[in-house]
């Protein structure tokens, strides 16, 4: 294994686990401030946005790499 595919896989593997990290934060968040359903539904749309374009761009990066 060459120094681009492990630092490949691990920024996949770390970046993965700061986004279950990170979406237990916004869980968390949800249930300290009581927001009900819609509140929560809310934090995780828009705090977990973010996580949204990582994942698109990753999958964008593969499917249009030669």
């Amino acid at each position: 294994m060459d120094e681009s595919q492990f630092t490949t896989l691990s920024v996949t593997i770390l970046c993965s686990g700061l986004m279950i990290y990170m979406g237990f934060i916004i869980y968390n968040l949800a249930k300290e401030s009581k927001a009900g359903k819609f509140g929560t539904i809310m934090l995780f749309f828009v705090l977990g946005f973010g996580m949204l374009g990582f994942i698109v761009k990753e999958i964008l990066s593969k499917v249009l790499s030669p």
